[in-house]
């Protein structure tokens, strides 16, 4: 299901000959047209059509209005259900274009191509497709697989270092949870570069693959995977509604801050591999400046976590590093003093 593409993409070619695919649409945003998009055609090679569609780059364009104006597109480009729909960009491509894809005419069949670290290992694997409702993440979606992942490193060449840096969150989130020795070789690097991370993506994307293989619909394990994004997922959204957005991975990696915290003020964890964890993150990410938000506001935003049943708060927390429990409930308290702690950090 994922491939890893060699430079003259023949194995992304091979798939689109044995396929009969009647026409190809290719949705991209405006930094991928530039950057990523003449890399794909200059290699592709098919005698079918295909149209470009483009969408403004940023989590704010991940919308009902974005993926209304998409759908509308294919209706009045004629796609049919034996369509293709190449993503071809980052989470916020990924995760749109697989919705509009699996709901137009009650689905057409999509493929990523990952063009950032943060896609590349976690967002474009495991069939999750979605689009935010108001400042909510990712509030509405599907469960549906891409029919192939086509992964091209050198695609990482074309991105800024925060983007880079950003998508690093979820290759350590990969190693707290499931694997000691791989966040052991992420937090060996020094300097944070793409020479320095290639090497360790195939473990990372080996580690999701793994993990939504036992559980598609996040029933169990699979909710390992929001380990920092309960409480990531609250700031990332209080940025967006306040017109400042942040990148994923920037609030991921302070939401996995406030929760080894929370994981040791629980009890699941020592002081010392709280402020091992803690510390290490902070080598790679600035702090970012939560202070005019307020614990209601925070507090609201978590009531509405798409994993909380019964209005119960339920966070993905370590164990241990390299192990994560899931469903477990935190006490108010704990969950405040965990936010506090990341506040008083700016202070050190």
């Amino acid at each position: 299901m994922i491939t890893i593409l060699n430079d003259n993409f023949s194995q992304l070619n091979d798939f689109l000959h044995e396929k009969s695919f009647s026409k190809i649409f290719i949705l991209v945003d405006e930094n991928t047209h530039e950057y990523c998009l003449p890399i794909l055609l200059g290699n592709m090679e098919t005698d079918l059509g295909f149209e470009i569609l483009e969408v403004e780059a940023g989590e704010e364009m991940k919308n009902i209005q974005t993926a209304n104006q998409l759908w509308e597109i294919l209706t009045e480009m004629q796609a049919d259900r034996k369509a293709l729909v190449i993503n071809l960009g980052g989470g916020v491509i990924t995760d749109m274009g697989g919705f509009v894809a699996s709901t137009y005419k009650r689905g057409i069949q999509f493929i990523n191509i990952p063009t950032t670290l943060l896609s590349m290992c976690d967002a474009s694997i495991g069939g999750k497709t979605g689009i935010d409702l108001m400042h909510y993440k990712n509030m509405v979606g599907t469960f549906t697989f891409p029919e192939q992942i086509f992964v091209y490193p050198k695609f990482l060449e074309t991105l800024p270092f925060k983007e880079l840096r950003s998508g690093f969150a979820e290759m350590l989130k990969h190693g707290l949870i499931a694997d000691k020795l791989h966040w052991e070789n992420l937090i060996a690097i020094h300097k944070l570069d793409i020479d320095g991370i290639i090497p360790h993506i195939q473990t990372s994307m080996d580690i999701k693959q793994d993990v939504v293989e036992k559980d598609f619909h996040e029933k169990n394990v699979r909710k390992t995977l929001n380990f920092g994004h309960t409480i990531g997922h609250s700031i990332e959204s209080l940025c967006l509604s306040q017109g400042n957005p942040v990148l994923h991975g920037e609030a991921v990696a302070a939401g996995m801050i406030c929760e080894a915290h929370l994981a040791y003020l629980e009890g699941l964890i020592s002081e010392d591999d709280s402020k091992f964890i803690i510390e290490n993150i902070q080598r790679y990410y600035p702090y970012l400046d939560i202070s005019d938000f307020k614990d209601e506001d925070i507090f609201g935003l978590l009531l509405n976590d798409k994993k909380n049943v019964d209005s119960k708060i339920n966070f993905s927390l370590l164990s241990g590093i390299g192990e994560c429990t899931f469903d477990y409930e935190c006490s108010q308290k704990n969950i405040l003093k965990s936010f506090g702690f990341y506040r008083n950090l700016n202070n050190f």
